[in-house]
């Protein structure tokens, strides 16, 4: 077993309080050292143990990696024109997922996996290492099956979400589609899926239905998540504390009944700043989620129709600015409450017996995430204490 330590770390971030200053677990000229792709020693950097190798980063910054909780990678197709015609002044919809669908569908695997490698080298020079897939580009059951199994060679974090919108060819017969889902198309979806979603919102599905959905999966096997709240308040959020999901996402129409239900909770608030930026949508106020002490994770719907964008700063860069995050809740919240919505204890933070997932940045400190938005910070990312990506 070889051992490698990272040494002269400017300003290392924990995300654990027994092992620096404040919630970050900040530490000075530190030093960590791998083995066996996960953390085995902290401390200083002047006292790092005997190892095989060691790689200095000459006072930069090390962060755990960011946890992208809420990602849609396998698509095909091109959605720029819709973006101009929000830009403006068009408003959004739900419906514009649907001309996703085609281009999807008759897209080889090869284009698909093509494009999904491209954005994963994207997360990975973005310093995210754990990312979470969806489906929900296909709608029906050999597509639906197909884009999981690809997007499971990129990651275990797979989601169904056939319940993404109802399909053209069943726009007179929901129903009939929310019986389709919930048997033909989740048996076939299940061997490449971990969790299964519905976007329960205006105009995609409705709380009956995505109690029905969401319910079939949980017997077939399958964790519960939710999109919630972004275009309406029907409900969403009341149906993903029943269930105990994971997570609900996007959150934009919160009434204080809600943030009390999440509250008294174990799902995770996950809120999606690049969807509101890229759908001039207003910005939920997560002040009043952290007053009320909600677990809150930042990720970035990365998909091609609201939310384009691969970069975790940016997110939280859009947070810090406009949605009443500090610098500090919005790493927190892309780091180890992100993993908290994936429900993992493995990733998120730097611990002893951790995975050795993190970014080295080219800042003095972590602030600079926010502090300097649209800079690419990012000298080098590591998973399982392998390099992935270095500048």
């Amino acid at each position: 077993m070889s051992s490698v330590a990272i040494t002269e770390i400017g300003s290392l971030v924990t995300n654990d309080s027994t092992l620096g200053h404040g919630a970050l677990g900040i530490r000075e000229n530190a030093a960590i050292v791998i083995e066996d792709g996960k953390i085995s020693w902290i401390g200083d950097s002047a006292k790092f143990p005997a190892v095989d190798a060691a790689l200095s980063v000459a006072g930069k910054t090390v962060i755990p990696g960011f946890v992208d909780s809420h990602a849609h990678l396998v698509f095909a197709g091109d959605r720029s024109e819709e973006f101009a015609a929000r830009m403006r002044g068009e408003s959004y919809s739900a419906g514009g997922i649907k001309t996703t669908v085609a281009a999807t569908r008759s897209a080889s695997n090869e284009v698909l996996r093509e494009n999904t490698s491209r954005l994963v080298a994207e997360m990975h020079r973005a310093g995210i290492t754990t990312f979470e897939s969806k489906s929900g580009y296909a709608l029906d059951v050999e597509n639906e099956a197909r884009t999981l199994q690809i997007a499971s060679e990129f990651t275990t974090e797979t989601t169904f979400l056939g319940a993404h919108v109802v399909p053209t060819e069943f726009a007179d017969g929901a129903d009939e589609y929310v019986a389709l889902v919930a048997g033909e198309m989740l048996t076939a979806a299940k061997p490449h899926a971990k969790w299964i979603d519905v976007f329960c919102d205006r105009g995609a599905f409705d709380v009956d239905q995505a109690r029905t959905i969401l319910s079939a999966g949980i017997a077939a096997g399958l964790q519960p998540r939710i999109h919630a709240n972004q275009l309406a308040n029907i409900g969403a959020v009341k149906l993903a504390v029943e269930l105990d999901c994971a997570s609900a996402d996007h959150l934009s129409h919160l009434s204080d009944e809600d943030i009390d239900l999440l509250a008294g909770s174990n799902t995770v608030a996950t809120l999606l700043p690049g969807a509101e930026f890229s759908t001039r949508s207003a910005y939920p106020d997560a002040r009043r989620l952290f007053a009320a002490g909600v677990s809150v994770a930042l990720a970035t719907d990365c998909n091609p129709g609201s939310s384009f964008t691969t970069s975790m700063a940016f997110c939280m860069a859009v947070a810090v600015r406009d949605m009443g995050f500090s610098p500090e809740q919005a790493l927190l919240a892309a780091t180890s409450v992100g993993a908290k919505a994936l429900r993992r204890t493995d990733i998120g933070g730097l611990s002893l017996g951790m995975k050795a997932d993190f970014s080295v940045l080219n800042a003095p400190s972590y602030i600079h995430l926010s502090y300097r938005p649209g800079v690419d910070l990012i000298d080098s990312t590591w998973i399982d204490g392998k390099n992935v990506y270095q500048r």
